[in-house]
């Protein structure tokens, strides 16, 4: 059977069209691969004896079995900050099934990221695959998705150490350790950022930001921990896109707030919140008895209640996030308790009791707080009530 010439030809120019395609891709990937800076052993800080004993366990097993394995993220930034690392996260070229098969202790898990996690008692090592760039032209919604605001739903496209480094949120974060010749890569940066004080988003900030906007929360969760400032062009689009918290999971953000408030440095996080707008989308409830002047009752209580935190914290006190979370909405508590009692005429018994459902319901909203501490919340909030009287 003989094709038409016209067909012929359309099959010809698709064909040309996608191999200039590819190669403008490959050179433009060529001009912007990162350029390295290695730092040698007598260069850095990190030292093995710091390092999770489980952690070097696995790189040492993906070496051995003929794979790349790099500590990295904040166990590396914690360490070249001479602090504790709280967990070790190890990224490889293996594939998630690939590292499943060398740990009989692990699992694999996630959807929109997919990770192995293996297990050693109580602590997980992560390990993640490096992740690759998003071509324009991927169809394969299996590996990679995007919504409608730019938010990515899915991604678990593989690449190289390279492209990894670029696809990590902030450069101090973007630093890469080897147990194989004892090195720290730096590809963005972060090592004379991290020397700095300052904190950088890797890429144009608003479009990382809608990939996840939960990048916002971290830019100021790592500012108030480690004392740094936000670059100025990481915190430009932050107040205005602040209401893209909005679209993000409250199971998610629930999570996002114990981090946040309950580190040990609650209150200047709380600061840096209020400035970039980012306070109001996870505590609406709260936010609504705020004025200008920033001296209301419900500011005053918050301020206090954050500082005793902190410094419970400070102390090695334990701090149950169902008495932070029912010091925080006490007072927008009793205002409901009080409107619903003077418009229903109910007893301020019965009216408080609502009121507990109303704030809670609401706050849940925004953050999905788990029905154990709702009720250790409810619980505190009626023996406060018995001791008032």
């Amino acid at each position: 059977m003989t094709l038409p010439r016209c067909t012929i030809f359309t099959r010809v120019a698709n064909f040309c069209r996608k191999v200039l395609s590819r190669e403008e891709s490959e050179a433009e990937q060529a001009v912007a691969r990162p350029q390295v800076t290695v730092i040698p052993r007598e260069q850095h800080a990190i030292s093995r004896k710091d390092i999770s004993e489980n952690a070097l366990k696995v790189m040492y097993r993906l070496n051995k079995a003929g794979y790349e394995a790099w500590l990295v993220g904040g166990g590396v930034r914690d360490l070249l900050l001479g602090k504790k690392p709280k967990d070790f996260d190890v990224t490889t070229n293996a594939t998630p099934e690939q590292v499943r098969k060398l740990f009989r202790n692990c699992r694999l898990v996630g959807r929109r990221f997919r990770l192995a996690h293996v297990m050693f008692g109580p602590e997980i090592i992560e390990v993640a695959t490096f992740r690759g760039h998003h071509e324009g032209n991927v169809s394969d919604r299996t590996t990679s998705q995007r919504g409608q605001n730019g938010m990515l739903l899915r991604d678990n496209i593989f690449g190289s150490i390279e492209e990894d480094a670029q696809r990590r949120d902030f450069t101090i974060n973007s630093l890469y350790y080897s147990v194989a010749d004892f090195t720290v890569r730096d590809y963005v940066g972060g090592m004379k950022d991290l020397k700095d004080g300052v904190i950088r988003l890797i890429g144009n900030p608003e479009t990382r930001y809608r990939e996840d906007p939960v990048r916002m929360l971290r830019a100021v969760r790592f500012a108030a921990k480690l004392g740094m400032r936000i670059s100025p062009e990481t915190a430009e689009p932050i107040p205005r896109l602040a209401t893209l918290l909005n679209d993000i999971p409250p199971a998610r953000l629930f999570e996002e707030s114990l981090k946040l408030l309950q580190a040990g440095y609650g209150y200047e996080t709380y600061k840096l919140l209020c400035e970039y707008h980012l306070f109001q989308p996870l505590f609406p409830t709260i936010t609504r008895y705020f004025t200008e002047n920033g001296d209301s009752p419900m500011e005053r209580i918050i301020e206090q209640v954050l500082k005793n935190t902190d410094t419970r914290i400070h102390n090695d006190m334990r701090v149950n996030p169902a008495f932070l979370f029912a010091a925080m909405f006490w007072y927008p508590l009793l205002e409901t308790a009080q409107k619903i009692a003077q418009e229903s005429g109910l007893t301020y018994h019965d009216a408080f009791a609502l009121a507990m459902n109303d704030v809670l319901d609401e706050a849940c909203r925004s953050l999905a707080i788990p029905k154990r501490l709702t009720t250790l919340t409810r619980d505190i909030w009626q023996l406060q009530l018995r001791m008032s009287r």
